[in-house]
């Protein structure tokens, strides 16, 4: 039986939960090494900048899951509590994006460790969520629908399974009195973080008609003709519409209409893609670097709109996009930190990382505290987007954009 059609049972997967919960009270705890605030050069290959950024993830996050080496996840802190560790506490679209970026490694430079990260953090996150690959969320299993089928792609993972179960639970959660897929399930908010990521799983298996009516959702309800980009969302049957503007809103609305764009060679797409871009360049950059994000789970923004931006330049050719991806990731790794020669990088990457919190030698038992919403750069989120971030810019640069 192939790793991606196992079946744990609920039973098995508790009795390991409280087996790692007893082992962290004596396991080494991790070790944090000091912060170096200002980084050196580095190498100057955007291949090998990626490749760091993928060692420090792994370094410092990347855990066997209870004890099972062929699964594993991404502590959500580090230096990570002791408790952290056994991941009773984790997030599904945190681990999804670690599991893309996996992805982005192995295309980069594919080896049987690598291979094998993609397979064991699938593992982990099917085990982890214990009753399945769904959950209520519709962007989360956006994401690792999104995940899973660019491994069975690109890589030859066989995840066809778990996809199509993930592509059910999408279509299930269709509002036709709508016309798009709520937040979550019995939620009556129709937000473009869900909306967007459904609409791009959705494209890329194969179900073109309902990925064209959630890019129109978003064009024609949540579209601000003022400035050009995607609002956050809104409350039906209020119709209530949130103004808010985020950087990964944009992104994914991007990534829906370069997808259609593609597919159907109608090039209203095209421009709609061309709008956004230039929109996103002028609201949302600073000096032509992807504006910072703020707290909470917002450390995946940036990188969400530089894997979609990179996504318009390769396959539309939009230079526009290409510059700020380039641009962004310069400015990134110039204003990295660094810990043991491994790249630690902010919320903003505009300016230098702050000095983080002292790190502890001898993490917590509970869980690890909150990061102030100044630095972020202990959050795994952070640093997800920015090796996601230096992924797309080696492969644009690979590609001569």
């Amino acid at each position: 039986m192939g790793l991606a059609d196992q079946r744990i049972s609920r039973r098995s997967v508790l009795w390991a939960a409280g087996a790692a919960v007893a082992l962290t009270t004596v396991a080494q705890p991790t070790q944090a090494a000091a912060i170096t605030p200002i980084a050196s050069a580095g190498p100057a290959e955007p291949e090998k900048r990626a490749e760091l950024a993928e060692r420090a993830i792994v370094e410092r996050h990347v855990r066997a899951l209870w004890g099972r080496s062929s699964a594993q996840l991404g502590t959500l802190t580090w230096p990570a509590a002791l408790l952290d560790q056994s991941f009773l506490k984790w997030c599904y679209w945190w681990q999804a994006h670690l599991l893309d970026c996996a992805v982005d490694a192995a295309c980069r430079a594919r080896t049987d460790d690598r291979l094998h990260r993609v397979a064991a953090l699938a593992s982990g996150i099917r085990t982890r969520n214990i009753t399945g690959w769904t959950n209520r969320y519709y962007d989360d299993m956006a994401w690792l629908a999104l995940a899973l089928e660019r491994a069975d792609r690109l890589l030859g993972r066989r995840y066809t399974g778990p996809t199509a179960e993930l592509r059910t639970a999408l279509l299930a959660g269709w509002n036709p009195a709508v016309g798009a897929v709520p937040w979550r399930h019995g939620d009556h908010f129709y937000n473009t973080p869900a909306i967007g990521p459904t609409g791009i799983a959705l494209a890329r298996l194969g179900e073109l008609p309902r990925a064209r009516q959630l890019a129109d959702f978003l064009r024609t309800r949540l579209h601000d003709p003022a400035t050009g980009l995607t609002l956050d969302g809104v409350r039906e049957p209020e119709d209530r519409v949130d103004r808010t503007v985020h950087t990964y809103c944009q992104g994914v609305a991007i990534g829906l209409e370069t997808e259609l764009a593609v597919r159907t060679g109608d090039s209203a797409h095209h421009d709609r893609v061309t709008t956004l871009v230039a929109a996103t360049g002028t609201h949302l950059t600073n000096a032509g670097v992807i504006t910072g994000a703020s707290a909470d789970d917002s450390g995946l923004f940036m990188g969400i709109l530089a894997r979609y931006l990179a996504e318009a330049a390769l396959t539309l050719g939009d230079a526009t996009a290409a510059d700020i991806v380039h641009t962004s990731a310069r400015a990134a790794w110039e204003h990295r930190a660094e810990v043991d020669g491994l790249p630690l990088f902010g919320m903003d990457w505009s300016r230098p990382v702050p000095a983080p919190d002292r790190p502890r030698a001898f993490p917590d038992f509970t869980h690890a505290p909150a990061a102030t919403t100044s630095n972020l750069s202990r959050d795994l989120s952070v640093q997800l987007s920015g090796w996601m971030l230096l992924e797309m810019d080696h492969r644009l640069t690979a590609a001569g954009l």
